[in-house]
C-alpha cells in the first residue's frame, strides 16, 4: 500500500500514560514518546452521560439510526417545515399570487414571441432567456434547433419562474427562504430536458452517430459504478493513484504518532533553509494529501523546493474506537502535539502554522488559546479556505439546523461516526448540475467516461468524523457561532480572536461552495492584525491546488494593515487588480520577508521523535 506497516512495538499502548515516569513534568511528558496528553474531562463526561442516557431517549436515537439511511442523512422533517413555512405565507399573500400569475403570463408571452421568431427567422431568432454563464447545460448547437430551442426555452422560463416564486415571500423566514429555493432547484435541474434521451439533441445525435454503442459503453459504467459502491470500492480508475506510489510521494518520515496523528516531516531539497518550520494541518474531514498530489501540483513539495523545513499531520481515520473524541482532543493531540513535537525537532521557538478548511478553523482556536495563555511559539498563520465565521457559511449551511444537528448526531450515536458518504451527498448537491445530472448524462447515456484524475481520485478517499467531535463542530461553530462572538472555551475559559498578535495569511477561492470567501474575508475584520488576503479563481479543493503554469488561475490581493478600516469585499473585488497564475509564489514571498536568514537544515528526527517509517505513514492508508 505504498508505505511499511510499523513494528507493534512502535506503537503499542498509544493512550497508555503511566509508562512515562510520573515525575517528569508537563512538557518532558509531551516530549518522552509517542504519549503526549491524558484522555479529556469532555471524553470522561461524555461516557457519563451516554451510561446516564434514559432508555427513552435510546429509543428515540435508534428510530433515527435506522431512519437515516433512507433519507441520505437529511432530516425530513427540517425540510417539512421549511415547505410549510412558505406554502402557508405564500396562500396568504394574494399580490404575490398575483404577480406569479402575472409573471406566468409574461413568460408564456415571451416564448410564443421567440416561437414565432423562430418560424420567421430559423435559427437566427433572438432567445428569450440566457442560462448564466456557469450553466453548460445548453451549449451544444442541437438545442438552437426546433423543437429543442423551445424545450430548452420553456425549461430555463419555468426556473425563472419559480426562482420568483420561492423568493420575496413575505414573511418566511430567510433561511427557510433558501431551503425551499435550493430544492426547488434541485428538482427543476433533475427534470431538465437535458437529463433526458429523448429532449437531448447531444445525445440522440450521439446516439444515431454510434447506432447504440454509447448506451451500451453507459450501461457497463453504470454496473461498474454499481458494483464497486456496493463492494465498498473507489471508483474506477483510483486505484491508478496509489497513496505512496503516484500521489503523496514527496519524500519524508513519519517521527511522531499518537492515537490521532501521524507527524510527517519532509526531507530537504535545499542546502541552506528558513530558520522557522512550517507546520501544515489539514483538516479532518479529508486525507492530508490533498496538499502533496502529483509532483506537479504537490503544494508540499513546492515549499520544500523553495527552502522551508516542511511538517505535515496526517489524521487518523477514525473508526467507532474514537467516538468520545472531542473538538478539544483534536487540538490537543492534533496541533499542540504536533507543535511540541517540532519545536523539539527543529530546535526553533517560531514556527510558522498552516490551517486548510476546517484545519484552519482548529488552528485560529489553538492560537487564540496559545495567545491568551502568553504561549507565543508562533511566527504567523496562514489560513487556506477556512472560516472562523460561520455566521454566512453559504449554502452548506442549509443543510445545518437544530433539527439536522439532532438527526445527524442521532445517526452518529449508532456507529460512533459520521461516514463520509453522507458528506459526500451534501457537497454533491451544492452542485448537482456538475456533479450529479451532467456527470450522469456523458457517463450512462453518452458512454463517455473521463479520465481519472488525482484531484478526482483524492476526492474518492473518503474519511470519518468521530461523533463527538462532530457534535461540537456543528453545535458550538455552525449553530452558535461560538467562536465569533468570543464563547468558545478552551481548558474552561474563553477565547478571544483578536489576541491573536502574529502576521497572518489567508486565501479565499471564488467559486467555494464550502467555504464562501466572503465568510473567510471576515478575517480581515475580526482579526487586530496585518492580514494579506488573497482572493483565487477555483474553487474550495482546486482553487487551492493552484501549481505554478495552472493556464486558468488567476488571484488578487489585499494587504490590509493592522487598525485601519476593513474594505468592503465586494467593492473591494470589484477594482483589485488580477494577476494572472498561481497564488503561491505570492505566499512564499510573504513567508520568506517574515522569516530569518537561511541556515542548515535540521536532522529528520530527534531524540526522542526518532524516523518511524517513510512518508505517507499509516493512517493516510486507513479506509
Amino acid at each position: 500500500m505504498g508505505a511499511p506497516v510499523p513494528r507493534e512495538s512502535d506503537v503499542a499502548d498509544l493512550s497508555v500514560d503511566a509508562q512515562l515516569p510520573k515525575d517528569m513534568s508537563a512538557k518532558d511528558r509531551r516530549q518522552g514518546g509517542l504519549v503526549a496528553y491524558p484522555a479529556s474531562e469532555s471524553v470522561v463526561e461524555s461516557r457519563t452521560a451516554q451510561e446516564q442516557e434514559s432508555v427513552f431517549r435510546l429509543a428515540d436515537r435508534q428510530f433515527h439510526a435506522a431512519w437515516a439511511p433512507l433519507t441520505f442523512g437529511l432530516s425530513p422533517i427540517s425540510l417539512a417545515g421549511a415547505w410549510w413555512d412558505w406554502a402557508l405565507h405564500l396562500a396568504t399573500l394574494p399580490g404575490k399570487q398575483y404577480e406569479l400569475q402575472v409573471r406566468a403570463v409574461e413568460n408564456w408571452s415571451k416564448l410564443f414571441h421567440y416561437a414565432w421568431e423562430c418560424t420567421c427567422q430559423g435559427q437566427g431568432a433572438t432567445p428569450c432567456v440566457c442560462p448564466p454563464p456557469q450553466d453548460r447545460r445548453f451549449q451544444h448547437r442541437g438545442w438552437q434547433v426546433f423543437p429543442f430551442n423551445m424545450l430548452h426555452q420553456a425549461f430555463l422560463l419555468g426556473q425563472d419562474w419559480w426562482h420568483d416564486a420561492t423568493t420575496s415571500v413575505h414573511g418566511v423566514t430567510a433561511r427557510h427562504e433558501r431551503l425551499v429555493e435550493f430544492y426547488s432547484r434541485q428538482f427543476l435541474d433533475m427534470m431538465s430536458p437535458a437529463n433526458f434521451v429523448a429532449t437531448n439533441p447531444e445525445i440522440i445525435e450521439q446516439t444515431v452517430k454510434e447506432h447504440g454503442a454509447n448506451f451500451m459503453r453507459g450501461l457497463g459504467h453504470a454496473t461498474e459504478d454499481i458494483g464497486r459502491s456496493v463492494s465498498g470500492q473507489r471508483p474506477a480508475g483510483a486505484e491508478d493513484f496509489e497513496v505512496g506510489k503516484r500521489v503523496a510521494v514527496t519524500p519524508g518520515e513519519v517521527i511522531f504518532r499518537n492515537e490521532l496523528i501521524e507527524l510527517i516531516q519532509y526531507k530537504p531539497k535545499t542546502e541552506k533553509v528558513r530558520p522557522e518550520p512550517i507546520l501544515i494541518i489539514p483538516a479532518w474531514i479529508m486525507k492530508y494529501y490533498i496538499l502533496d498530489l502529483s509532483p506537479h501540483n504537490s503544494l508540499i513539495r513546492y515549499l520544500v523546493a523553495q527552502g522551508f523545513t516542511v511538517f505535515c499531520i496526517s489524521w487518523r481515520n477514525p473508526g467507532p474506537e474514537l467516538r468520545d473524541m472531542s473538538m478539544d482532543d483534536y487540538r490537543r493531540l492534533g496541533v499542540m502535539a504536533a507543535l511540541d513535537v517540532v519545536e523539539t525537532v527543529t530546535g526553533r521557538e517560531k514556527v510558522h502554522a498552516v490551517g486548510y478548511c476546517l484545519g484552519g478553523t482548529l488552528l485560529s482556536i489553538a492560537a487564540s488559546a496559545m495567545a491568551r495563555d502568553g504561549d507565543d511559539r508562533l511566527a504567523s498563520l496562514s489560513f487556506f479556505a477556512a472560516e472562523v465565521d460561520f455566521e454566512e457559511p453559504g449554502e452548506l449551511g442549509l443543510f445545518i439546523d437544530e433539527g439536522q444537528v439532532s438527526f445527524i448526531e442521532d445517526m452518529m450515536w449508532q456507529s460512533g461516526y459520521l461516514d463520509q458518504r453522507y458528506m459526500a451527498g451534501a457537497f454533491q448537491m451544492l452542485r448537482s448540475q456538475d456533479l450529479i445530472w451532467s456527470r450522469m448524462v456523458h457517463e450512462y447515456l453518452m458512454g463517455d467516461r473521463p479520465d481519472m484524475t488525482d484531484l478526482m481520485a483524492w476526492n474518492a478517499d473518503a474519511t470519518r468524523m468521530p461523533y463527538r467531535m462532530q457534535s461540537d463542530y456543528l453545535r458550538k461553530l455552525f449553530l452558535g457561532n461560538d467562536l465569533a462572538q468570543g464563547r468558545f472555551r478552551v481548558d474552561g475559559r474563553p477565547i478571544q480572536l483578536e489576541c491573536i498578535e502574529v502576521p497572518v495569511f489567508a486565501v479565499g477561492t471564488t467559486t467555494d461552495h464550502v467555504a464562501p470567501w466572503h465568510s473567510v474575508f471576515k478575517l480581515v475584520h475580526l482579526l487586530d492584525v496585518e492580514v494579506d488576503f488573497v482572493l483565487t479563481s477555483g474553487g474550495h479543493n482546486a482553487g487551492i491546488v493552484s501549481e505554478i503554469g495552472h493556464p486558468r488561475r488567476s488571484y488578487q490581493v489585499l494587504r490590509h494593515p493592522r487598525a485601519t478600516p476593513s474594505p468592503d469585499p465586494d467593492a473591494w473585488a470589484a477594482s483589485a487588480p488580477r494577476k494572472p497564475g498561481s497564488w503561491w509564489p505570492e505566499w512564499t514571498a510573504w513567508l520568506s520577508d517574515i522569516s530569518g536568514k537561511p541556515t542548515t537544515p535540521p536532522p529528520l528526527g530527534r531524540v526522542p521523535y526518532k524516523p518511524m517509517y517513510p512518508a505517507p505513514g499509516t493512517y493516510v492508508l486507513e479506509r
